[in-house]
């Protein structure tokens, strides 16, 4: 049986594509190992939205080599998009492939054993106007299910790279959204996260279907018991999108809105497609439809020309909405947008003091947070055991509105939905005990 190691560097999307990649080496009768075993095939899935990406995605690249010289070396992802040509001319690497036509891995890998000349089969991916159909029946890991609904993205940031990696917003057509959705249900799983390269914008291409729509389609799928956004812009959030999450029993109380800066003039030197009013206006209208939402976002620090002032009216705009959590990210160039060339280039002790600063106001926001709903029943769904503490019988998991709980169960918990009472609030993790499980609740008939 040949065999096949994977690696991934970066997003969601990235984890999504290679399971889907994997199904396609399965259906090939293919062995999965360990990256760090000796392996026929490597694939290397990169990341290219920070140089550092760029970086990371090269080491491993030859580590792979390194583990097995005769391997087959296959590099995908991002930033064999962006830089084929860099890829190809590291020692060992046997087949480029982008960000589409995976399904052609094989097929070159089959001409690579013949005719052991290097492939580059990497397109335009500014011609791409379809979105690439990957399945993924189920998951490696268990307990929560990611579903790709769209590709791409149209907005151009004067930070980012990604337009270049992915190519232009391309959605997926709703009939295999939903079919996929069913089968990830049948394989067990309760919570599916809506993923994408840029999620909220599922549909800007489609005639006559939104965001909203299919979040209604999938609030008739029968055994989905939670839909997670994995990102949504604030510009992506319409009325229409409000009132179906207020309607629904199935999407979470957590919305993880990208902001990156609370400041207008930022914004515009970001090419960011909001105003600080309107982000505002949209937070108001959510909370509404959604009492206790918790929102997550994006934050990056020291922008080129980011003043003191501006700073502080992003860190002001954080602590009065109350966000749940930041990912900051002081600003770093990256090679070939427009705001690597800006001038005013903000010093790196500058950027760090304003990330602690940032961090330590979202580590008191998650804490305030959190303290909202101790002693309160949760709904969690159990992941994994305690790493730090394998034998103390913990285990972590996600209540709807992303909590992170740790508490005591056993193994066939996993992947369920249980009903947890937090009995400590806290961040990182919160603590609670085991109430019921929620399937218990149904009536005898039901259940016989």
């Amino acid at each position: 049986m040949p065999t096949v190691a994977f690696q991934t560097l970066g997003c969601k999307v990235n984890h999504y594509e290679t399971e889907a990649i994997w199904q396609l080496f399965q259906h090939e009768g293919y062995e999965k190992v360990d990256f760090e075993q000796s392996s026929d095939v490597y694939v290397i899935n990169t990341c290219t939205v920070t140089n550092t990406g760029d970086k990371k995605s090269r080491q491993v690249i030859r580590r792979a080599i390194r583990k097995n010289p005769d391997a087959v070396i296959c590099v995908t992802g991002c930033y064999a998009q962006t830089s084929p040509a860099e890829v190809m001319a590291i020692p060992g690497v046997d087949i480029v492939v982008g960000t589409q036509d995976r399904e052609k891995m094989i097929p070159y890998i089959e001409q690579y054993k013949k005719e052991r000349e290097p492939i580059n089969g990497v397109g335009n991916i500014m011609k791409a106007r379809v979105y690439e159909e990957l399945d993924v029946p189920a998951f490696t890991d268990r307990t929560r299910a990611s579903l790709k609904i769209q590709e791409g993205c149209n907005n151009f940031c004067t930070f980012c790279i990604i337009p270049w990696a992915r190519g232009l917003m391309r959605s997926r057509d709703p009939k295999d959204v939903i079919q996929q959705a069913k089968q990830l249900v049948q394989a067990g799983y309760k919570e599916i996260v809506l993923t994408g390269i840029h999620t909220g914008g599922y549909g800007e291409d489609l005639k006559d279907y939104s965001l909203a729509q299919l979040l209604e389609e999938l609030e008739e799928v029968a055994g989905l018991k939670r839909i997670r956004i994995s990102s949504i812009e604030a510009s992506q959030i319409t009325d229409e999108v409000i009132e179906v999450i207020n309607r629904s029993t199935k999407v979470v109380r957590h919305l993880h809105i990208p902001l990156q800066s609370g400041s207008d003039t930022v914004l515009k030197r970001m090419r960011r497609k909001y105003t600080m009013a309107f982000f505002a206006e949209r937070l108001e209208r959510l909370k509404e439809a959604l009492p206790g939402l918790a929102v997550t976002s994006d934050v990056i620090v020291g922008f080129p020309g980011e003043t003191d002032e501006e700073f502080q009216e992003t860190y002001d705009f954080i602590a009065k909405h109350k966000f749940s959590e930041l990912h900051v990210f002081p600003y770093s160039k990256r090679t070939g947008t427009p705001a690597a060339r800006m001038d005013e280039q903000v010093d790196e002790a500058i950027k760090n003091e304003r990330v602690h600063r940032l961090i330590e106001l979202s580590n008191q926001l998650a804490k305030e947070y959190a303290s909202q709903f101790e002693g309160q029943v949760l709904e969690v769904i159990p992941e994994e055991k305690d790493k730090d503490n394998e034998d103390s019988g913990l285990y972590i998991g996600y209540t709807d509105n992303y909590l992170k709980v740790k508490l005591p169960a056993t193994s066939d918990m996993i992947g369920e939905i249980v009903k947890v009472k937090l009995t400590k609030a806290g961040y990182p993790y919160s603590e609670g005990e085991f109430v019921r499980t929620v399937e218990s609740e149904l009536p005898d008939a039901v259940s016989s």
